[in-house]
C-alpha cells in the first residue's frame, strides 16, 4: 500500500475517533516509522591456532563428515573443536534434543578461545532453540556463526543480538571438496579478514537504484515464521536490505511467504532486496521464473533488486555478512554489493566463479 493510501485512511481513522469524542490517540503516531535497525558488531577476525566449534544445532550430521571438515579447520590455520551433540540423534532427525542442542551452542559462546561457530548442516530445528539460548550471551560473546538454511533464525538471533555472522556454507558442504572450493575458500578468507565487495552480472529482472541499510534475512521458509512472532524478528525495523532465497517451494509457497511479508508491514522498512538462488522452485504458476513473479510484486515498492545473486542452496555459495551494513548499486551494466566492515578489501566477480 502506498503512502497516499495510508493517509487517507489514517486520516479518516482519525476524524472518526475524534467525532466520538476519543482524544487519547495521537493521529500522528500512525505515520511514526519503526526504530532503525542497528548495524552489528563484527566478531574478531581468526588468528592461527584460534579455535572453531563444528556444532549440529538443526539436524544430525554424519561423523566422517564432521572429521573431514575438522581436517579443513586444521588445514586453514584453526583448532576444530567439535560439539557433544554434532551426531547424536533424536526423532530420527534432530542432533540431540533441543536442550542439547542448545547447551551446546551456549557452552561454544561461553568459551572464549572459539571464535566461530561453523553449523555442520541444516534441515529444521533451529526454531526449538529461539528461548533456550540467552540472548545476552550471545551480545556479550561476539563470535562469528556461520551457516545458511535453517541456520537463517540464528543470523537473526545475531543480528538482533548485535552481531554480525556468515550465511555461507556449512560442513556437509565444505567436506564434500575438502574445502577446495570456492565457497569454502571465500569463507576461510573472510574469516581471516579479506572482505568481499561483490560485482554481479546485470539480470533481466533487476532494478536499478542505490540504497544502504543493514542485510537481514535468508531462507524465507525460516525467516517467515519469525516475522511478529518472536524476540528476534529483525524485520519490523527500518533501514533492512532484505536477503531471499529458497529450495523446493514451489511458486505458490513463495508467493504465500512473500504475501505474508507484505502484510506484516515488513516491505515498509526495506530500503533494497537481494534475491539469491531459488532451486527447484516448480512450476505450478505460469510465470518464467521466481525473479520473474517476484518482481512483478517489488516493482511498487521503487527500490533496487538485485537478482540471481550466488547464495543459497545452489553450487555456488558465496559468503554475505549479516547484520553488517551494505551498499547496493545496482544500473543497467549489472550490481556491486559492498560491506561495510574493516578488513582487507577485495573484489569478487560472481560471474567468473566455478569457471
Amino acid at each position: 500500500m502506498d503512502f497516499l493510501k495510508k493517509a487517507a485512511i489514517a486520516i479518516g481513522f482519525c476524524t472518526m475517533l475524534t467525532a466520538c469524542g476519543n482524544d487519547t490517540l495521537n493521529c500522528a503516531s500512525i505515520f511514526e516509522k519503526n526504530d532503525s535497525i542497528a548495524e552489528g558488531k563484527a566478531p574478531a577476525f581468526l588468528k592461527k591456532g584460534d579455535k572453531v566449534a563444528l556444532l549440529s544445532p538443526s539436524y544430525t550430521t554424519p561423523d566422517s563428515t564432521i572429521q573431514k571438515t575438522a581436517d579443513v579447520i586444521r588445514e586453514w590455520g584453526f583448532t576444530p573443536v567439535i560439539g557433544e551433540s554434532a551426531n547424536k540423534l533424536d526423532a530420527g532427525k534432530f542432533a540431540g534434543t533441543a536442550e542439547e542442542r542448545a547447551e551446546d551452542f551456549e557452552k561454544a559462546l561461553r568459551d572464549s578461545d572459539i571464535k566461530a561457530i561453523l553449523c555442520n548442516r541444516g534441515g529444521y530445528g533451529t526454531i526449538q532453540l529461539v528461548d533456550l539460548i540467552d540472548q545476552r550471551l550471545v551480545k556479550n560473546n561476539p563470535k562469528w556463526i556461520i551457516g545458511y538454511s535453517d541456520v537463517t533464525t540464528l543470523h537473526a538471533m545475531q543480528t538482533k543480538a548485535g552481531v554480525m555472522s556468515i550465511h555461507g556454507t556449512m560442513s556437509s558442504s565444505i567436506a564434500k571438496t575438502d574445502g577446495k572450493d570456492v565457497n569454502s575458500t571465500l569463507l576461510r578468507d573472510l574469516l581471516k579478514g579479506e572482505v568481499p565487495t561483490y560485482k554481479v552480472p546485470k539480470h533481466k529482472y533487476n532494478q536499478q537504484g542505490k540504497a544502504e541499510g543493514v542485510l537481514v534475512g535468508g531462507n524465507m521458509a525460516t525467516f517467515v515464521p519469525l516475522i511478529g512472532a518472536s524476540d528476534i524478528d529483525v524485520f519490523q525495523n527500518d533501514g533492512i536490505i532484505l536477503f531471499m532465497e529458497e529450495i523446493g517451494e514451489n511458486l505458490r509457497n513463495i508467493d504465500r511467504m512473500f504475501h505474508s511479508i507484505e502484510l506484516h508491514g515488513v516491505m515498509e522498512n526495506v530500503r533494497g532486496v537481494i534475491l539469491g538462488e531459488f532451486v527447484s522452485s516448480g512450476t505450478d504458476l505460469d510465470y518464467e521464473s521466481t525473479e520473474a513473479m517476484l518482481s512483478q510484486y517489488l516493482k511498487q515498492y521503487n527500490i533496487p533488486v538485485i537478482c540471481g545473486f550466488p547464495a543459497g542452496h545452489d553450487d555456488i555459495n558465496v559468503p554475505l555478512v549479516m547484520g553488517a551494513k551494505v551498499k547496493m548499486d545496482v544500473n543497467s551494466d549489472g550490481a556491486t554489493i559492498t560491506f561495510d566492515i574493516n578488513g582487507e578489501k577485495k573484489t569478487v566477480d560472481t560471474e567468473k566463479l566455478g569457471q
